[in-house]
This record gives C-alpha cells, structure tokens and sequence, in this order.
C-alpha cells in the first residue's frame, strides 16, 4: 500500500488511496482512533476525503503519534522558546520521508545534481531535530556539487559563492530562512541568474514581521530575480509544498489542501473560501496523514492554494524560530 502512493497520478486515485490511509490509521494509531471514536466517527461512516476526522495538530505535542509498531528511527521536532513544549513527528521509517522530498523536489524542478544547493539555515549538527535542515542537508549531499553547503554564519563566502556559478550555467538553489536572506542582501546586492530564492518563512524575534508581498519585493530587488520561490512544510508533515512566485503553492500528488470554516471546524468549506487548512499528507502513513493545522488559508480550482496567516493566539513555532 505504501509504496503505491508515490505512484498516484490523478484525483480519483488520490481519494481512493486517502480512504485506505485513513482506515489503516484508525485500526492502528491509538490517539487517532481515541479521536475518531470521541468524534463517533468510524470507517464505514466515511465515503469521501471531505469525511474524514483531521487531527489538530496540537496533538503532536502531547502525544505520541503512530501508526506502525516499528522502532522509530528518527524523532523530528519543531522549534521552540525556551520552555516551550515543541511538536514531536516519530518516524518509523526515515526511508519514506526521504523519498517523499526527493520525489517532490524533483516534480517540481527536476534532477536535484543540476542544482547546487546554497543554505542559509543551521546545519545539521547545530539543529538535529529539524525535518527542514535533515531535508537540506540530504538535498546538499545528493546535488554533488563542491560549493552546495550551510553558510548560515559566513554570508560574505555565500556572496562570492553566489556569483561564481553564474559563469558556469549552472543552476542554484538558496534556501534560507527569511531574516538571513534579509541580512544577505542588506551587505550585497546582486543580479542573479539560474539561481532560484526560495524562502522558508522565519522571522521573529529577529525582525520587524513583513507581509509576504513585501518580503518578496525586498528580496527581488536585493537578489535581482524576478520572483521569489517557497517552501511550506513542518515537523508535522513528511512533504512539502512549493510555490515559485506570488505566494501561490503547489502540493506534490499524494498531498492536498483543504479549509475548514473556522467556527465549525468539522465542516470542510468549498474551494475559493478562506479558513483553517487541513493537509492530508499521505506520506504520514505510519504517523497521521490529516492534519489541522494553525494556518489560515485558501484554496483554488488548479489545486493550489495560499497562506494568508495564522489563528490568533496560536504559538510561535516551524522555522521562524530554528535559528533563535
């Protein structure tokens, strides 16, 4: 069953697929099946993904969240003030998350060794419990290029580093979190070319907040790129969405995005209308591939979708605070 969801190829069968996901996941992650069962919602009530019961994804802070009996073999975690109590992901099988970004990666823009991966994050010593940083790290790894690695802490060698490729027609990839490229292109501006910017959102604690066009805008001009590139995951969720410009994000095929009114947050709203996201991640096989998450968002007719802000209150967490 696992390994059929990398192969899904349209709607029809990714509806099909979350159903047998969700069935398993009920008979075998007890604090899913606690959840479902307070909800009086069983399997045989279910007949469409807009049906089935999404896992508020505070849960991954109190509880063990698991589908599988198998070791776990990696603990991802999110960031946290000191005192915090931060989100845990075990996955049992690091071998399913690893295909998951690499498929997804490639959907979206093809052989990660054409790319050279330039990274404004910590690196993976500094930032074990990361599931961006394990990501990037592997994406640095697999890219085969001398100049891709971490330059969190040495911008001026990044600076040199982002002019040389242009000469050699290859194509690059800096990923970072937003303050840092903000530092970037306040000691250096550029005009770049087959370099692709891709932001990952983290700014508190480190800057004045900015609303993404604003962001972008700045980081445009700085760079010399016409549009900005993102990436929208968590410790929660073994995949990613993309978005390579205007802040409109595409999932990778066996990942989709649904709102929820949120006033009735078991009532799953029409495409077009702004509320609570939900992802079903069906790569979260052994964990919970729906989620409810804290965003607030809307969907489009193309499958894409945007993220517009957060519910009030919700706790500063993901990658806006990795690096504090």
């Amino acid at each position: 069953m696992i390994n059929n969801i990398f192969s899904i190829k349209n709607e029809i069968e990714f509806n099909k697929k979350a159903l047998e996901v969700f069935k398993h996941q009920f008979k075998n992650n007890k604090v899913y099946r606690s959840f479902c069962d307070l909800l009086y919602i069983h399997p045989s009530d279910i007949t469409k993904i807009e049906e089935i019961p999404f896992l508020p994804i505070q849960f991954f802070k109190q509880r063990k969240i698991v589908s599988s009996l198998d070791e776990v073999d990696e603990i991802f975690s999110s960031s946290g003030t000191t005192g915090s109590i931060t989100s845990k992901h075990y996955v049992t099988d690091i071998n399913l998350y690893k295909e998951s970004y690499l498929k997804g990666f490639h959907h979206f823009y093809g052989d990660i060794e054409e790319y050279t991966v330039l990274a404004l994050l910590p690196n993976y010593l500094e930032r074990k419990g990361s599931s961006l940083v394990y990501m990037v790290d592997d994406l640095i790894r697999k890219s085969k290029q001398e100049e891709s690695g971490f330059y969190l802490n040495n911008l001026e060698e990044l600076a040199k580093k982002l002019t040389q490729p242009n000469h050699q027609h290859k194509k690059v990839l800096l990923i970072g979190v937003s303050f840092a490229l903000l530092d970037l292109i306040e000691k250096h501006q550029f005009k770049l070319t087959n370099t692709i910017i891709m932001e990952t959102g983290g700014m508190k604690g480190r800057r004045k907040e900015l609303i993404r066009n604003e962001l972008h805008q700045l980081l445009s001009i700085g760079f010399g790129v016409e549009k900005i590139h993102s990436e929208y995951g968590m410790t929660e969720l073994l995949s990613q969405a993309y978005s390579k410009g205007n802040g409109i994000f595409e999932t990778p095929p066996w990942m989709k995005i649904l709102t929820r009114d949120t006033e009735d947050a078991l009532t799953i709203q029409p495409t077009g209308n702004t509320g609570g996201i939900n992802v079903i991640d069906l790569a979260n096989y052994n964990s919970c591939s729906f989620i409810a998450t804290q965003d607030l968002g809307k969907t489009h007719h193309n499958n894409t979708f945007e993220i517009i802000g957060r519910f009030d209150n919700s706790d500063i967490r993901g990658c806006n605070l990795m690096v504090l």
